[in-house]
């Protein structure tokens, strides 16, 4: 009896490492000191620009959307949603990124499902300046179906300690900017997938007037990284705070910044919503609570700017080509 025998494959392994070495070396910064394959990965900070830097990290995974990664056979796309919803997550504090670490647990190891994962992480970590620095792969036969995995990043990224934007400055009467979501984003594939695969008897491949594209590639759009646009704009204007908006809706993660006695006013039906989520409740016939609850209904970032800052941020953000949208106000 050999451990191949018992189903972990460590050749496959190590074909997979061979295969991501370079793309993940495409990914580093000055900062980083050790090449992948070590027992840590070795980061150093410059420091020339901070005057008291404070580190800032988060970690997360993708859920239930990775179901349709498999079901679609296409895996280029969910590591580039894992780094871009970490990097959201830091960036409402203010903070840009330094690394990036991850973790994949599968059935059964694949090295070209493997390299297509990490190209997606490749990609988010080019594009945002963050180092792929490391990370943890788990052949685990008997936990994971296998043919399928789980996947999970942690961040590490830095801010100046007096720019830290904790939302502690909000005060009545500041409105709410929303910035456009692509699609569910990394929240709330649960209900999507039991109404339209359970319910609607829909497939991957269906193709529905209303999106203009299969339903499978609808649901695996990549989850939009809102760091280039926040940077540009918090160079420029005063933000009390900021909310990415992920399980828990606008309110339920909009509200976790608010300080003491300040609520939320939503202006709902100021925005367009994005014709998935239509296509989910009509079909699920889900109350209009657990839609706000669940999903970002095309909202997929806030910023919380005073009243006399506005007008200059709107205009500030059509003039990048963004849409600012007023979603509300703090009451």
């Amino acid at each position: 009896m050999r451990y191949k025998d018992a189903g972990v494959d460590i050749q496959a392994g190590e074909k997979a490492v061979q295969r991501i070495k370079a793309k993940v070396r495409s990914t580093f910064t000055p900062g980083v000191l050790t090449d992948i394959g070590l027992f840590g990965g070795f980061f150093e900070l410059d420091l020339k620009k901070y005057r008291r830097p404070v580190l800032v990290s988060s970690v997360d995974g993708v859920g239930t959307k990775l179901k349709i990664a498999f079901l679609t056979g296409k895996h280029d796309t969910i590591g580039e949603d894992l780094v871009h919803h970490c990097v959201n997550d830091i960036l409402v504090g203010g903070a840009l990124p330094l690394f990036f670490l991850d973790y994949i647990g599968t059935g059964k190891l694949s090295p070209s499902v493997i390299e297509e994962i990490i190209s997606g992480m490749v990609r988010g970590c080019r594009a945002t300046g963050c180092a792929l620095i490391g990370g943890e792969m788990a052949e685990m036969p008997g936990f994971y179906q296998s043919n399928e995995y789980d996947v999970v990043g942690c961040i590490v990224g830095i801010v100046e300690k007096e720019k830290i934007i904790d939302g502690h400055t909000i005060q009545k009467g500041d409105v709410l900017i929303g910035l456009p979501s692509n699609g569910l984003h990394t929240n709330g594939y649960s209900l999507a997938r039991k109404v339209l695969f359970d319910i609607g008897k829909y497939t991957v491949k269906s193709k529905m007037d209303e999106l203009g594209i299969p339903l499978g590639e609808e649901l695996l759009k990549v989850h939009r990284c809102y760091l280039n646009i926040v940077v540009e704009t918090l160079k420029r204007f005063p933000i009390s705070g900021m909310a990415h908006i992920t399980g828990g809706g606008i309110v339920g993660n909009t509200k976790r910044i608010l300080p003491k006695g300040r609520k939320l006013r939503i202006h709902w039906g100021s925005w367009d919503i994005p014709p998935i989520f239509s296509l989910i409740q009509r079909v699920g016939k889900v109350p209009e609570e657990d839609m706000r609850k669940t999903f970002n209904l095309g909202i997929g970032y806030v910023m919380i700017v005073s009243p006399t800052h506005v007008d200059s941020v709107l205009h500030f953000l059509e003039k990048q080509k963004e849409k600012g949208i007023i979603i509300g106000e703090v009451i």
